[in-house]
């Protein structure tokens, strides 16, 4: 379906270049962002591999079991009839302790694999469960301590302080996440 937005809105551009005489105007663009876009992947690539490694680490290392006993009693509230201690609960930690950092790409293996391990435990069929829409929407809203792809991002704009909008992101990601679940539970609870 994005495929189909997309071409429609390629094609749309290149027409409206056509009809109002600009078509060397919307090359210049297109090749000045294409450069652009390249460069800003070359630096977010350093971010997302240091940060990627950091993740690995702590799994190695046994710290995401500890961050899953930590927020155990948080998320079994969330995630209910799920086994405290299961493997489905602990890809779910990891997945939330990811997205706490601000790992947002990081984060969507982990939470690829959330969802697998609460498919298999709650032997969902093709439907989703209200913890995996639950999930979805806790995946989604996120709740972000160090918005790491933000303050790269505003540092390679040239940011003095990338990390300024912090208080921001902690009220927006907060506020995001409690309605968000609190809407899936509403909505769970509806059908």
């Amino acid at each position: 379906m994005m495929n189909k937005i997309f071409t429609f809105m390629i094609i749309c551009g290149v027409l409206f270049s056509v009809l109002t005489g600009r078509v060397s105007e919307v090359s210049r663009a297109i090749l000045q962002q294409g450069e652009s876009a390249v460069s800003l992947a070359l630096s977010l690539m350093g971010s997302f591999c240091l940060w990627g490694g950091v993740m690995r680490v702590a799994d190695c290392a046994g710290l995401t079991e500890k961050l899953a006993k930590f927020f155990a009693p948080l998320l079994s509230l969330i995630f209910r009839g799920l086994p405290k201690n299961g493997e489905a609960m602990k890809a779910i930690a990891t997945s939330a302790a990811a997205n706490l950092l601000g790992l947002g790409n990081a984060a969507t293996p982990l939470g690829i694999a959330a969802m697998k391990q609460l498919k298999d435990t709650e032997r969902a069929s093709d439907t989703a469960t209200d913890n995996m829409i639950a999930f979805v929407v806790m995946n989604t809203a996120s709740m972000q301590l160090i918005p790491t792809t933000t303050a790269v991002l505003r540092a390679s704009l040239g940011s003095q302080n990338p990390l300024d909008i912090l208080p921001a992101v902690w009220v927006a990601s907060a506020a995001s996440l409690f309605v968000g679940i609190l809407a899936a539970k509403l909505g769970g609870r509806c059908r």
